[in-house]
């Protein structure tokens, strides 16, 4: 579990910290080991605030909930790609312009293509996307 502090420098500037514990910070701040990140000053403390308490067991049930609709969906969009447009691979840059200029007509194409590539479609005024790509059996 982690906690996130605002803290409050002498100079009057405010900035977060995390730190593992309440005491964990009393330790760092007693050791001098917490430094205003504007001035560098070691004379910090805690502001009033309300803890930001972070634990990768805390996530709330709909969290979770929304998390499993977004991966049922992208699992769904998957399958309706993988139905209704043609898998060209490493290919899809090419075969996208070819599209593109040669005026085609195509039922769709997907594959695979580097960022690079996929910046230079877009500059080429080709309309492409990078989809997320879930596993089938995510669902």
């Amino acid at each position: 579990m982690m906690i996130k502090y605002n803290l409050i420098c002498e100079c009057g500037k405010t900035f977060e910290s995390w730190f593992s514990s309440s005491d964990d910070h009393d330790v760092q701040r007693k050791k001098k080991l917490i430094n205003c990140i504007y001035c560098d000053s070691t004379s910090v403390r805690k502001s009033v605030m309300a803890p930001n308490l972070f634990s990768k067991t805390n996530k709330t049930s709909k969290d979770t909930n929304i998390e499993k609709k977004i991966k049922k969906q992208l699992v769904e969009l998957r399958r309706y790609i993988e139905n209704n447009c043609k898998n060209v691979g490493d290919n899809f840059p090419s075969e996208a312009r070819s599209i593109h200029y040669d005026k085609k007509i195509s039922k769709g194409i997907y594959g695979k293509a580097t960022p690079k590539e996929t910046a230079e479609l877009l500059e080429e005024g080709i309309d492409v996307a990078t989809i997320p790509w879930p596993n089938k059996s995510e669902n």
